[in-house]
């Protein structure tokens, strides 16, 4: 049997990676353009890291700029306006144990998506674009089945 839906709809959501580079700004970005209103978005990263250049781009195919995103940490982000969600998503087994660290202190829910990261894909600019889309279409996926039903929808 299914899981059973969530009691309530989350109004603001983390995503997290390891370093806020790729995988959760990206999630970020998907998120954030399905409900502009209704949702509360951001990412971090267990480390500091660099906005990925291929992660730019296969968001720019979908019409989503994050060329600006600047990417940040746990840490960063809670000095910045506090860690203030009730739905930390994590793509990365470091960011997972980072984000049940803060549940000792924060009262947020904690979900595991388990996301590949691209960035150490081989190949031609394209076979590596590829994967990045891949990656993109993968995280869209999951969005779309956690938030479609939750009333979010809405927005």
């Amino acid at each position: 049997m299914a899981t059973p839906p969530r009691a309530r709809t989350p109004q603001a959501v983390l995503f997290a990676c390891g370093q806020n580079a790729v995988r959760s700004p990206m999630a970020e970005s998907l998120l954030q353009q399905m409900f502009p209103k209704a949702l509360y978005v951001k990412s971090a990263g267990a480390r500091k890291g660099e906005l990925d250049p291929f992660a730019v781009a296969v968001m720019a195919e979908l019409g989503q700029d994050i060329s600006k995103h600047r990417p940040m940490t746990f840490e960063e982000l809670e000095d910045w306006e506090g860690l203030n969600f009730d739905l930390i998503i994590t793509l990365a087994p470091e960011a997972h144990h980072k984000a049940l660290e803060l549940t000792h202190t924060i009262a947020a829910d904690v979900e595991y998506w388990p996301t590949q990261d691209p960035t150490g894909t081989e190949g031609t600019r394209e076979q590596k674009l590829q994967a990045y889309r891949d990656v993109c279409d993968g995280l869209l996926l999951r969005i779309r089945k956690r938030f479609a039903k939750g009333g979010a929808a809405s927005g």
